[in-house]
Order: structure tokens, then sequence, then C-alpha cells
């Protein structure tokens, strides 16, 4: 059995080396303790923090994930983690159970690289409902969430789209002005059509949050407050109407994670503070905790808009038994076939048997083909 050095019959020199080596020893336990102690109250932290999120506990991935998969593409898209984002034109604060969902996007994170590419699907985009009590619906994509909530409007797009999308994330105007303010705007480049519009959607945008605003003078690069930021993101009245509006918005988009991943832990903390109430999602808490370990990590790749065809067509749409101008993909199978190349790499993606029905049946219903004119 050893025994423990008492340092008598030794040599000055060799006592003096002991105690220093006692020393760094306790040294070391304390650094160890110090951050096993940062790690617990780091811990304490993230998890009061995502207490404040408003978590969707009656959301079930069973009810929307599908089953036309197959097993090589559940495969590939096993690597990636794909969140359906909804932004809501529903005039209320902090309700998500309803509301045209007028901002649609697709966020791709690569589980490895932890590259993020955003995807808009346009919201006048011709799609199938993916209705439970209607199986036969097709009309504008913002209308699922309208009529079954999240539940709908992620069916639909994993129905359209070939995906398995099973987690979500709503929010409305509120959240998003509130964040840009907290973040200290965002810089963006206006154009004089563009600031005409802006100040117009300033008014109402302003009414709805509560928050104040200046009118810009005209065009420039300005630092936009919240209530611009939401109302740049709005403008649909310019040259290429809602492809260009859903390019603002993943512009506005893309500022603020700038910001953010610059952003102190103060501002940070607040950004967390004011904005998790306002957000509506079915991630759980630790799967939230895990994505903020990791936020710092990622990095922002491509972004696009969905259909990369198309063309603007009058279609008889469901629901409100009319015709209305919509987004016509053309056509959706290979529209699908691009998206998959372009988010998850799979260059010679096949498309299920349902998709390419659907992909029939809106041509059956508006005309429009692969290889129709513009």
């Amino acid at each position: 059995m050893a025994k423990k050095t008492s340092g008598r019959g030794m040599s000055p020199a060799a006592r003096k080396a002991m105690r220093a080596k006692r020393r760094r020893r306790k040294i070391i336990l304390v650094i160890i303790e110090l951050l096993i102690l940062g790690g617990a109250l780091a811990w304490i932290w993230t998890n009061a923090k995502m207490d404040k999120i408003n978590t969707d506990k009656n959301f079930k991935a069973k009810d929307v994930e599908n089953e036309e998969l197959s097993e090589e593409t559940k495969d590939v898209l096993s690597k990636y983690t794909t969140i359906a984002l909804f932004g809501l034109d529903n005039r209320e604060n902090n309700s998500y159970n309803s509301g045209n969902s007028d901002v649609i996007m697709l966020a791709r994170i690569d589980d490895k690289t932890k590259e993020v590419r955003l995807v808009s699907v346009y919201r006048d985009t011709f799609l199938k409902m993916a209705d439970l009590d209607n199986p036969e619906a097709y009309s504008k994509a913002n209308a699922a969430y309208a009529v079954g909530g999240p539940e709908q409007a992620v069916r639909m797009l994993n129905t359209n789209l070939d995906l398995d999308i099973v987690e979500y994330v709503s929010f409305d105007f509120n959240a998003v002005a509130e964040a840009v303010d907290i973040l200290g705007g965002v810089e963006i480049e206006i154009t004089e059509e563009e600031c005409v519009h802006l100040n117009n959607y300033c008014i109402e945008t302003s009414k709805v949050t509560g928050k104040s605003y200046d009118q810009l003078p005209g065009a420039g690069t300005y630092n936009l407050n919240g209530v611009q930021a939401v109302s740049y993101g709005r403008i649909r009245y310019t040259a290429g109407d809602d492809f260009k509006r859903t390019e603002r918005q993943r512009l506005v988009v893309n500022k603020m994670v700038e910001k953010a991943l610059k952003s102190d832990v103060g501002t940070i903390n607040d950004l967390i503070d004011a904005v998790f109430p306002q957000i509506k999602t079915s991630l759980g808490k630790m799967e939230l905790i895990d994505m903020a370990l990791d936020a710092f990590h990622y990095k922002l790749g491509e972004s696009r808009g969905f259909p990369f065809d198309l063309r603007n067509e009058v279609v008889s749409i469901s629901y409100q038994k009319s015709n209305a101008d919509c987004v016509v993909p053309k056509d959706l199978a290979s529209n699908v076939k691009q998206l998959h190349d372009f988010l998850y790499g799979s260059t010679s993606y096949t498309v299920t048997d349902s998709v390419q029905g659907i992909s029939d049946e809106i041509i059956y219903r508006t005309g429009v083909a692969a290889d129709s004119g513009e």
C-alpha cells in the first residue's frame, strides 16, 4: 500500500518542488470545480429560458409524417434538420392557431456542417391542401394554415414536396419587430419604389405592433427598425410581385441572424426574454437546448424561392370556390426534383408516385405543364 509522502528527510529543493506540485493540483481541482459549476449554471439558465417558449403540446409528428417516402429518401433527409417557418398575418398578437401564413419558409440545417439554407414557398402557390376532411382540395399554399392550423400546413408541405418535416415555428409581425429592435436594427438598401410602399405599410404595422417608426425620405441604405423591417418584408406591389417580396423576407432573416451571431450575451438574453413568449413551436425543450448550443456554429448558405419554374395563372381554388391568381409550378414534379437537389444534394431524385399524381392533377386543373410558355 502506498504511503503519503510527508516531506521529512527531503532536501529543501525537493520539498519546494513537492509543495509546488500540490498547489498545481489544487488549482486544477478548483478549475474543474468552476467548470462544472459554470456548466451547471449555464444549464439552469438555458433551461429557464426555454420555459419561455410557447410549446405546442397538441402537435403530433404522427399527424404529419409522410408515409410515401422511400427508405433511401428517409436516410438522406435524416442527415439534415428541416423546420417549417410560418409568419402569420392574423392582425392578432400571440394568436398562432389560425390565420393565413403569408411567410412560408423551409429552414434546412446540415447536421454535420451546420450550414443553413432557406427556401421560401410562395404563398400563392397552387398546391394540394392535404386536408383530411376535404382530400380533393387544391388552393393557395397559405390557405392550409388558415383552414387546419400548423398540422395541415406542415402536412401540406410534406405531401406536395416529398418532405418529412415534423417540426415548425410560427411567429407574427410583433415577434419580428421586437427582435429587430433588440438587435439594433438591420441595414438594408431601399429603392425609391420600395420606400413609397414601405412608408405606407408602416402605418398599419405600427398599429398592429404598437411600435413607432420614422418615415424614410427616399432611396438609400438605412438601418431599419422593427416596424420598418417588417413593412419592408411585406412589400409586394413592385416589380417581381410576391417573388421579390419573399426575397426581401429572406434578406431580413439573414440580416437578423448575422446580427444575432455577433451580439453579446446581454443582447441575446434580452432577445430570448422578449421574443420567445411570442412564438409557437412544436420543438421540445431538449431539442431547443441542443439547437441553442449549436447556434454560433451555424453558417448561412444560399436561399431560393419555390417553385423555381412557374407561371402566374387564374385558377379555380377550393374553400373560396372561386377563381384567383395563383403561382402554378411548371410542373410540380420537376420543381420538387430541383428542391431536393438544392436542399439535400439529391441530384438524381425521383419523386414519389404521390407527388407525381399531384403534379398531373395540377396540370389537368390549370393547363400549365413543364413545357408551357411564360
